[in-house]
């Protein structure tokens, strides 16, 4: 199965574009459109919104994605094979920056023309990819730092529990 997700937003563009696809995949879409107008005809089965999207992940062999933070690191994490699209409307095209950076790790195919999807999602089903693994989180030293320096600079603060 494939599982296409726009988040809660809308990328009508995506949704258009998997529902022309879908009968010549030659296995189940399901769709997530978020707040979109369009409703697709071709697809197995399509949906708003849900309180989780992780039983679709668990069926999905290959999830097809918005560019949102959210939903790449979700499928990364879980180690799903993903084509990410950014979606032009948003408005600071930071969708753009995350996929290219994702894409050149070799955790994700990135559509960059919707033309194409067809062809990535080809890709994607061929290609191994580099599993995620997130960076280290240091920001309870960069808060202990900071923590100490203020200390030094205004004398002793009162224990933290």
């Amino acid at each position: 199965m494939i599982l296409v997700t726009v988040g809660t937003t809308d990328f009508d563009a995506l949704i258009e574009a998997i529902d022309r696809l879908a009968p010549t995949l030659g296995e189940e879409v399901v769709a997530q459109i978020g707040q979109g107008a369009y409703e697709p005809r071709q697809v197995a089965e399509w949906f708003r919104l849900a309180p989780t999207l992780a039983p679709y992940y668990d069926r999905a062999r290959l999830v097809v994605s918005h560019g949102g933070l959210a939903t790449l690191m979700e499928v990364l994490r879980r180690g799903g094979r993903l084509v990410g699209v950014s979606n032009p409307d948003r408005y600071d095209r930071h969708q753009e920056e995350l996929l290219s950076y994702l894409d050149e790790a070799g955790h994700l195919i990135w559509c960059r023309d919707l033309g194409q999807l067809a062809a990535a999602i080809a890709e994607a089903s061929r290609r191994t990819f580099v599993p995620y693994e997130p960076p280290p989180c240091t920001i309870h030293q960069v808060i202990r730092e900071y923590l100490q320096q203020q200390r030094g600079a205004a004398g002793a603060l009162p224990a933290m529990e």
